[in-house]
């Protein structure tokens, strides 16, 4: 059942690794990328993976690259059509 004063933002395609996806406008980078299989969104600078941990900005583990600029928060970052989002790996500047 679906409530009519509840919609979906309008749909998008953005770049995630490399491959086209299809989002809505409002989502988060993060659930995206959990939709698209991809919980791993960065590793540490041992190569160990990390994703969404508090789902709420502070603890930082969803830190993934946008449009070429790193250190960007995939569970405070909402998707926008044409966006860039790849996996970061290790520490960026």
């Amino acid at each position: 059942m679906s409530d009519p004063k509840i919609s979906r933002g309008k749909e998008i395609e953005l770049t995630i690794d490399d491959q086209i996806v299809t989002a809505h406008e409002g989502e988060s980078v993060a659930s995206i990328m959990m939709v698209e299989g991809k919980v791993a969104m960065r590793t540490t600078t041992d190569g160990d993976p990390r994703g969404v941990f508090c789902g709420m900005g502070v603890c930082f583990d969803c830190l993934v690259v946008v449009d070429d600029v790193p250190n960007i928060r995939a569970c405070m970052t909402w998707a926008q059509a044409g966006m860039r989002v790849n996996t970061q790996r290790g520490l960026s500047k």
